[in-house]
């Protein structure tokens, strides 16, 4: 697939981000693993500095960055630093990695968007971080909700209604 471009995000346990994101329309892939941190190679038990995040590859005809960004602040709580649920610590940080100024700039542009709205109580805190690069995670953390149906999650939709009108 020549025409698909990748988003990196995070915003707490990996395994709850992309059991939601697997069935968006434009979604064509799914992979979990690790961002922002100060090692290579990073693993599960080793990852000092590192997100726990999802790369989505999405098709630009079907959705796009900014629709992408829209579900994230719907689907975990980006205003807790360091925190989603019972996950604790800068691996469950919120968090867009930017692949470019284009990206940037859409990412703070859909901060206002979630801040003017008022629907969250406190301000977004989500940070804004350069991608250097994404490590793929363990075997067993990829599709991990599709293969224990019953295992841990913290996200859900809290808000139906789009952030983006129109």
């Amino acid at each position: 697939m020549s025409n698909t471009k990748k988003a990196y995000i995070a915003g707490g346990c990996f395994w709850g981000m992309e059991d939601l994101f697997r069935t968006r329309p434009g979604i064509v892939d799914t992979e979990v693993g690790y961002l922002g941190g100060q090692n290579e190679n990073p693993t599960y038990k080793n990852h000092p500095g590192h997100a726990e995040g999802i790369e989505l590859t999405y098709d630009p005809n079907v959705t796009s960055l900014k629709e992408i960004l829209d579900y994230f602040y719907r689907m975990h709580n980006p205003t807790t630093i360091d925190q989603q649920g019972n996950d604790m610590g800068s691996s469950y940080r919120s968090a867009i990695f930017y692949q470019n100024e284009e990206e940037k700039a859409e990412a703070e542009e859909m901060i206002a968007i979630v801040n003017a709205s008022g629907k969250w109580s406190s301000k977004v805190i989500t940070t804004l971080e350069p991608f250097v690069s994404f490590w793929t995670g363990e075997d067993y953390h990829q599709d991990y909700l599709v293969k224990n149906p019953n295992g841990y999650t913290c996200h859900f939709l809290r808000f139906e209604e789009s952030f983006i009108k129109g």
